[in-house]
């Protein structure tokens, strides 16, 4: 991760201050783990104030009340996510198995080809 992308965390409450040695930042083994969580609650579609919420729980029962609601609402965007990922992934192994390299011309992705949505109902 690139510093400045540290020092934003930083200023917006994310990360605690790191400690300094030689003029660069040192950051303990909970704060690298809290970095991972970051990164990905983001690819999660997660936004930094929501992942603020989640990482500000301090353990006292509103804290918690709140932090539970907020990880309740997000499970239906993470399955939409989860199932939109793996359509992508279905449809990027349909296109090598094609042999095509290009979306635009897969016949197996074409809107009548044989991998075109099925309407539901």
């Amino acid at each position: 991760m690139r510093p400045s992308g540290l020092r934003y965390y930083e200023s917006v409450g994310l990360l605690p201050s790191a400690e300094r040695a030689a003029g660069r930042r040192v950051y303990p083994v909970a704060t690298v783990r809290r970095i991972a969580l970051i990164k990905m609650a983001q690819r999660a579609g997660f936004t930094l104030a929501e992942i603020r919420a989640l990482l500000d729980t301090d353990g006292d029962r509103g804290t918690t009340r709140q932090w539970r609601a907020l990880a309740e609402s997000k499970l239906p965007e993470l399955d939409l996510f989860i199932r939109q990922t793996q359509m992508l992934r279905d449809a990027v192994a349909d296109c090598l198995a094609c042999g095509c390299m290009n979306f635009d011309t897969c016949g197996l992705l074409a809107e009548d080809g044989p991998g075109a949505a099925q309407p539901r109902g």
